[in-house]
């Protein structure tokens, strides 16, 4: 499937991902497109929800399935600001979503947490390739990396 990601799209991701920040947590924001047009957002609510589940992209799945009043939600596209981990590409996949769109890469969330993690922000990362869970699953979701990295990059934080 050919997709053109969109700026605005992802622009209120990062909206969201700076929410996130300012309720103390990591900035990490997510929103779900549905027929062009946004049906959800997730902010980073690990921290606030004291759940480590609660990763902004997990957090816009559950929001959308809710609005859709389903639990699958083909057609729709996740557009995250931080290359989304295992646990949420695999929410991805269990929600039939048809595609990915990520600011940044995982690795580099890596090299940042190798660089700048601290007690209270860890940055931590399961370091497998999103493109490897979509591969060996039954879905045909597609994955675009590094859409509007350098402003995605500027939400990592360690302060």
């Amino acid at each position: 499937m050919k997709y053109e990601p969109k700026e605005e799209f992802m622009r209120e991701a990062i909206r969201v991902a700076h929410l996130a920040r300012g309720n103390g947590d990591y900035s990490i924001g997510s929103v779900i497109v549905y027929e062009n047009r946004i049906i959800s957002l997730g902010e980073n609510r690990v921290k606030v929800d004291k759940d480590p589940t609660s990763h902004a992209e997990i957090v816009a799945i559950r929001r959308a399935s809710k609005i859709l009043e389903n639990r699958h939600i083909e057609g729709a596209v996740l557009y995250t600001t931080h290359e989304p981990c295992p646990m949420c590409v695999s929410a991805a996949v269990w929600g039939k979503l048809s595609g990915i769109i990520s600011g940044t890469y995982i690795d580099d969330m890596t090299k940042y947490h190798e660089d700048n993690s601290n007690n209270e922000w860890l940055w931590r990362t399961i370091k497998i390739d999103p493109q490897e869970i979509i591969n060996k699953s039954t879905e045909n979701i597609f994955l675009i990396r590094g859409f509007m990295r350098d402003e995605c990059l500027k939400l990592f934080h360690n302060y």
